[in-house]
C-alpha cells in the first residue's frame, strides 16, 4: 500500500463500512421517490472518488459501463411506456410524459446504484473485503469462492492480453476490421480456456499445500481493524437513513 493510501481516511475505512455506504445509497434511492435525489448520488460518489484519488478511474468506469445502458433504457421507456399525455408522435412511435418520468426514475436509480458499487470496488481492496467477510463468520471456503469470483474477470483480462501479444509475435492478426477480429477469436479463446483450467489446478494444489482444508482455526499474517472513523461514518449513515424514512412518512 502506498503512503498516500495509508493516510487517506476514505481508503482506510473498514470494508464493511464502505459496503454499508453502498447499500445505504441503494436503499435510499427507493425511500426518496424523486429522480433528482438519485441523480444527485452520482456527484456524491464522484466527490468521494476524487477525495480517495480514484476520480479519473471512476468517471471512466461510469461512462463505459453505464452510459450506453442508461441511454438505451431511457429511450425504450420514453417511446414505449404507455401514457395519456403524448408529447411527440410519428407513426407507431410516440413519446409520452409518463414514459419520460418513468425513464428518469428508472435510469436515475440504476445510475445511483451502479455508481455506488463502482465506487465501492474502486476504493476497496478485494482482499480486504473478503477478509472482512471471513471475520464476520463466512467460512474460509466461502471466502475463497467470493475472492475467486471477484478476481476472475481481471485475471482473464490479463491472460487475454498476454495471449494476444503472444499470438501477434506468431503472425496472427488480432487488430483491424470485425472480420479480422473474428478470425483471431479462436486462436485466442482456446489458450485462454486451457490456461484458466491450469491456473485453477495450480491454485487448488497451492491451497492444499497450505492446509486450507484442515479442520483447524485459521491464522492470518495480514490484519485490518476498525477505527473511530468507521464508527462516525456508520452513525452518520444510520441517522441519515432514519431522517429519510421519517421524511418519507411525513411528506
Amino acid at each position: 500500500m502506498s503512503q498516500a493510501a495509508k493516510t487517506n481516511y476514505i481508503l482506510n475505512l473498514y470494508p464493511t463500512t464502505k459496503l454499508l455506504f453502498t447499500l445505504f445509497i441503494a436503499l435510499s434511492v427507493f425511500i426518496v421517490p424523486t429522480y433528482w435525489y438519485a441523480y444527485a448520488m452520482l456527484p456524491v460518489c464522484l466527490i468521494i472518488a476524487i477525495a480517495a484519488g480514484q476520480g479519473k478511474e471512476f468517471i471512466t468506469l461510469v461512462r463505459n459501463g453505464l452510459l450506453i445502458l442508461l441511454v438505451f433504457i431511457f429511450l425504450m421507456q420514453a417511446f414505449f411506456y404507455p401514457g395519456a399525455q403524448i408529447l411527440w408522435q410519428a407513426g407507431i412511435l410516440k413519446i409520452t410524459q409518463e414514459g419520460i418520468l418513468y425513464g428518469l426514475n428508472m435510469t436515475s436509480r440504476i445510475l445511483a446504484i451502479g455508481s455506488a458499487f463502482i465506487l465501492f470496488f474502486r476504493i476497496t481492496s478485494v482482499k480486504d473485503f473478503v477478509y472482512s467477510l471471513e471475520k464476520l463468520g463466512l467460512p474460509p471456503k466461502g471466502a475463497y469462492v467470493v475472492l475467486a469470483t471477484l478476481q476472475i474477470i481481471p485475471e482473464m483480462k490479463k491472460q487475454t492480453s498476454v495471449i494476444m501479444d503472444a499470438q501477434k509475435t506468431r503472425g496472427v492478426e488480432t487488430e483491424g476490421t470485425m472480420m479480422v477480429r473474428a478470425k483471431a477469436f479462436l486462436p485466442t479463446i482456446s489458450p485462454l480456456i486451457l490456461s484458466s483450467l491450469a491456473s485453477t489446478e495450480e491454485r487448488a494444489i497451492t491451497l492444499e499445500s497450505r492446509a486450507f482444508s484442515a479442520p483447524v482455526k485459521k491464522t492470518h499474517l495480514y490484519e485490518i481493524y476498525k477505527t473511530k472513523h468507521d464508527t462516525v461514518v456508520r452513525i452518520g449513515m444510520l441517522v441519515a437513513l432514519l431522517i429519510l424514512i421519517a421524511g418519507r412518512i411525513l411528506l
